[in-house]
């Protein structure tokens, strides 16, 4: 049994940086570094835009595990799994964590292909791997993600998904937050290194929601990175719909979140488009001391997605301040509403009138909006992400024992 105290790298975005899953990371090695367990925690991340720091990530906390953030990979380069072995190199952790999924590296082809490598690189050059993968190319919609605009291109990158998630299932574990991705992953690559792992909550100082919402106009939500299977013409549509129909109080529409990687310039060009209409708001990037006050603001979350690309992190995040879901019932949403017990009002995708009647159905009834938000509460909280990490933990033992 290894009980020596663990020096644990973790390659991931975290914030300051925008990249995606950056704010699972944060969640994580919030917990993760308040661990006995835990020695040390080297973030392995990516390089941020001149001027800008990871200082405030290395602030040392009271009764916890010092933790540093190590620049040593960009994204779109090529040369980022030798960068990362480098830095592990010079880290000499007990095992290196991969916080991942499919476009991590890269929205280019051929860098977002060769990032994902890195598991198996790492992995030969003798040091223990689990990769938390949070989406599979099987389930992923290609073409409403942003990664092919026609079927020859497609198939190309399917097949050059499978060599790579070959790859990645060389890492010593392999975690994955649905039930679904682990029958593929077993039947399919006959898999047997892959684990079903907790997605977990992120707030848990949360004790009860409270449903009362703020003066004003009434608050129709939706947060994340935009662009690419996440839209927000439709909701625009929807909310104009909304406004001319029906007799309730004031409405505001709140976009909150940046444009997607993939997308650079869309919600510019998409506040242009709809200049003339009034009631909508665009926030920008949310930084993490922000997020509670846009969720506790709003009255309903909408999930304007053609497709998905793995468990939500913005559903959970939904959960925890008890907030109401209107989403499309595809893909991965059904299996994480099914599996961990969230509800909401559901539409059918590119519908403008079936998206004004789902939101409707929530900010026309009081009770219907409690009831959801209480559903999704209670979903959201039946395991807190610092018991995620126990599990994390757990298995991380278990391997160096071997």
């Amino acid at each position: 049994m290894h009980n020596e105290k663990l020096k644990i790298a973790m390659v991931t975005t975290h914030p300051p940086s925008l990249g995606s899953l950056n704010e699972y990371a944060f969640h994580f090695v919030r917990y993760l570094r308040l661990k006995p367990e835990v020695a040390e925690v080297v973030l392995l991340v990516d390089e941020l835009p001149d001027g800008e720091t990871y200082d405030s990530v290395s602030q040392p906390v009271e009764g916890s595990a010092p933790v540093s953030a190590v620049p040593c990979w960009k994204f779109n380069d090529p040369q980022n799994p030798l960068q990362i072995l480098r830095a592990v190199r010079q880290a000499k952790p007990d095992v290196v964590l991969f916080n991942l999924q499919f476009a991590s590296f890269g929205d280019k082809k051929v860098s977002a292909a060769v990032g994902l490598m890195t598991p198996a690189l790492l992995r030969m050059a003798g040091y223990p791997t689990m990769t938390l993968l949070h989406n599979i190319m099987e389930t992923v919609d290609l073409n409403s993600a942003g990664f092919a605009q026609n079927k020859l291109i497609e198939s190309v990158i399917r097949f050059a998904g499978n060599i790579t998630t070959r790859l990645i299932l060389r890492s010593n574990i392999v975690a994955l937050t649905i039930p679904k991705y682990i029958e593929i992953l077993e039947e399919k690559y006959k898999a047997d290194n892959v684990l079903l792992a907790p997605h977990g909550s992120f707030d848990d100082t949360v004790s009860q929601p409270s449903f009362d919402l703020p003066d004003g106009p009434m608050q129709i939500m939706t947060f994340g990175k935009f662009g690419t299977y996440k839209k927000v013409e439709t909701l625009i549509e929807a909310f104009k719909l909304l406004k001319r129909t029906g007799d309730r109080p004031p409405l505001e529409l709140v976009v909150a979140g940046s444009d997607s990687p993939n997308t650079p310039g869309y919600l510019a060009n998409v506040q242009e488009t709809y200049a003339d209409v009034s009631g909508m708001r665009f926030t920008g990037y949310v930084a993490e001391e922000d997020v509670p006050r846009i969720f506790s603001e709003s009255a309903v979350v909408v999930f304007p997605y053609t497709s998905t690309t793995g468990s939500s992190g913005v559903l959970h995040q939904a959960g925890d301040y008890g907030k109401a879901a209107v989403l499309p019932l595809i893909g991965d949403f059904a299996e994480v509403i099914t599996e961990e017990g969230y509800g909401g009002e559901f539409f059918e995708i590119d519908q403008v009138e079936s998206m004004a009647d789902a939101i409707a159905r929530v900010i026309d009834n009081p009770a219907r909006r409690r009831e959801l938000g209480t559903q999704n509460f209670l979903a959201s909280h039946g395991l807190p992400i610092d018991e995620v990490v126990d599990w994390y933990l757990l298995h991380i033992q278990a391997l160096l024992s071997k």
